[in-house]
């Protein structure tokens, strides 16, 4: 996976949003529909080529997760993106689902890469305790909890949690891949609405790590765990039957962070450097 685009080829940065309620997740499966493979087609269709570019994403979402502020880049040829750079967001629109849009397509910066240039993903969970259930025209975004929440105790909860730890208690295990993140912010708000939203960034997630902190957290705020409870899963380093992966409808990509582009280089090789922290093993995991 490259850092600079092949000669003859423009990397392209793409920003869009989708709703993931209809999609099994962002990566292509065989006959099953996905975000990428909505995009890939959609931009074969409207360049009217005879190949598929594959786009590479900031943060690769399970089935159900929608997204707000995802990131993608594809490398088109020069003459192609010069063909059609000024109609393309025009000529996606009318092409792609109304489930999904591309808000921006630009060229990227030298260095430029959507997965390993990102410095934060940021994510939102939205949860209501209301005893009535949620808002009808909220119900693809917003999980029920069917108990009182206490927010102060899930934010009590929360900032035991933040910085640089091993989150294999919180993660679904991967061959390969590190489960050691920084955990950057982690607190609950409700609003006027009575809709509570979780704010989580982190450098990186892996594979099912936000649903997991959430799950957790539900548990204290409705008072079955108390709030140095989820820190002590975290320490022990295990995934623990008590903690619960909530539904995938409240969870949202709202933004991806990246550096300046002077700064770029330097952060894809950080990326790509597999951490760990000292005395520990690093564990397999995945992307978010």
């Amino acid at each position: 996976m490259s850092d600079e685009a092949a000669p003859g080829f423009v990397r392209v940065r793409l920003d869009l949003s989708y709703d993931g309620k209809d999609f099994s997740g962002w990566a292509k499966q065989r006959e099953r529909r996905t975000v990428q493979g909505e995009l890939e087609s959609a931009l074969r269709t409207v360049t009217r080529s005879s190949e598929t570019f594959e786009l590479t994403v900031a943060g690769r979402t399970d089935a159900g997760v929608h997204a707000r502020g995802q990131v993608a880049h594809v490398d088109l040829p020069e003459a192609l993106w010069a063909e059609h750079r000024e109609r393309l967001l025009r000529r996606l629109a009318g092409r792609l689902p109304h489930d999904v849009r591309v808000w921006k397509a630009e060229q990227a910066p030298p260095g430029f890469n959507a997965r390993f240039s990102a410095i934060w993903r940021r994510y939102a969970y939205r949860v209501t305790d209301h005893p009535g259930g949620v808002d009808p025209l909220l119900r693809g975004h917003v999980l029920w909890h069917d108990w009182p929440l206490d927010v102060a105790a899930m934010n009590a909860a929360s900032i035991r949690l933040l910085g640089e730890h091993d989150f294999a208690a919180y993660c679904k295990k991967r061959d390969g891949a590190t489960t050691i993140r920084t955990l950057q912010r982690l607190d609950w708000v409700r609003g006027a609405d009575g809709v509570i939203t979780a704010t989580v960034r982190a450098d990186a997630f892996c594979h099912n790590m936000v649903r997991s902190l959430v799950g957790a957290l539900l548990f204290v705020g409705d008072g079955h765990r108390p709030p140095d409870w989820p820190a002590k899963v975290l320490s022990a380093g295990v995934r623990d039957s008590a903690v619960h992966v909530v539904r995938p409808h409240g969870l949202t990509l709202e933004e991806v962070g990246y550096p300046a582009d002077d700064q770029l280089a330097a952060r894809n090789r950080e990326s790509r450097n597999k951490r760990s922290l000292p005395g520990a093993t690093a564990i397999g995991s995945g992307c978010c």
